[in-house]
């Protein structure tokens, strides 16, 4: 017999094919209204109405959907960032809001160390230049060029994911410093870092810097023109965590063209996918005065064939527990 169908579940959009795995974990109870889209404009109020809660990917969430969830319970995002969600509309009608976070720790952390590793050894400005070598070959070093026992990677933000990179970074032998006012007193000490307490100096002291925190009223901007400037020159800059964090790509053009910044290794941006400016024309058009200096990858640090699933799994899980019992676990709080 089929099971009575109990709640009714939106899913706004996804971006892998139809919400087949969140309707195993939701059960037979549940109906799903799978709106298939990002744009909120489309989202019918009548739709909206009938939701027990509603599941967010890519789509914008905003005053004039939230008015319409009269009956919904909660909202959770697929993801771990929320700044397209309206907290503070929700928080006005009533409806608790949570993220996804226990999903592809371990594929940012490896895609960030990645690219950690590989701007420090200078892989892709070798392989840049080395196509363009007609006599000599071992003698192009690049320089400077250190050991890794002999540098200092900063990281910003010592959850999950900067918890892993850490973990990541001990058998290299790096020097390992790490602000996160966030973390009790002697966090440093049961993970293994040194604890900057200023993020000035860990901008001053690091070769690299990791950026692993979200984007709040902050953070957003922490690597603006100032924040550049603060960094020791020729230091390197990895984004695996919101665009917003490095959100003025003219002031990011400066400093590499200047050279005070030796590189830099992006996987989110603020406009996705981005848009005209001279820097990513650049980068595009492989210019020399960049090659191998700036790497961007379309947001999918997170991805991987298992991350996928459990991403989907956890969300839709939590939907189910929020059904069952009335609790909405990673619930959001804050609405700054």
């Amino acid at each position: 017999m089929t099971a009575e169908r109990k709640y009714v579940v939106g899913i706004t959009d996804h971006m892998i094919g139809e919400p087949d795995l969140e309707a195993d974990v939701l059960g037979g109870d549940v109906e799903i209204d799978f709106f298939a889209s990002t744009d909120e404009t489309s989202f019918a109020p009548g739709r909206l109405a009938r939701l027990d809660a509603l599941m967010v990917w890519g789509a914008r969430l905003g005053p004039r959907s939230i008015a319409h969830l009269a009956r919904c319970k909660g909202v959770v995002r697929y993801g771990v960032g929320y700044e397209k969600i309206d907290r503070a509309a929700l928080a006005a009608a009533g409806i608790p809001f949570a993220n996804n976070p226990d999903y592809g720790t371990e594929e940012v952390a490896d895609h960030a160390l990645a690219m950690i590793l590989s701007l420090h050894r200078r892989l892709w400005e070798h392989d840049a230049h080395a196509r363009g070598y007609a006599s000599g070959w071992q003698v192009h070093s690049l320089k400077p060029l250190s050991r890794s026992n002999k540098a200092t990677v900063g990281v910003v933000g010592v959850g999950r994911i900067g918890t892993a990179v850490v973990n990541r970074l001990k058998p290299f032998g790096f020097r390992i410093l790490a602000y996160d006012p966030g973390q009790p007193p002697g966090h440093e000490k049961a993970i293994g870092y040194e604890r900057a307490d200023r993020l000035e100096d860990l901008l001053s002291q690091s070769d690299v810097v990791t950026l692993h925190c979200p984007a709040t009223q902050e953070t957003r901007g922490l690597l603006d023109a100032d924040g550049l400037s603060r960094l020791k020159p020729g230091a390197i800059v990895v984004n695996t965590a919101r665009g917003e964090l490095i959100d003025d790509l003219g002031a990011l053009e400066t400093a590499l063209r200047s050279g005070h910044l030796a590189a830099a290794a992006i996987d989110t941006l603020v406009k996705e996918p981005p848009g005209d400016h001279p820097l990513l024309t650049a980068w595009r058009n492989r210019e020399d005065w960049l090659a191998g200096r700036l790497v961007i990858t379309p947001h999918n640090a997170f991805y991987s064939d298992h991350a996928a699933v459990e991403m989907r799994r956890n969300a839709a899980k939590t939907v189910r527990i929020l059904l069952d019992e009335g609790k909405l676990r990673n619930q959001v709080t804050d609405i700054s």
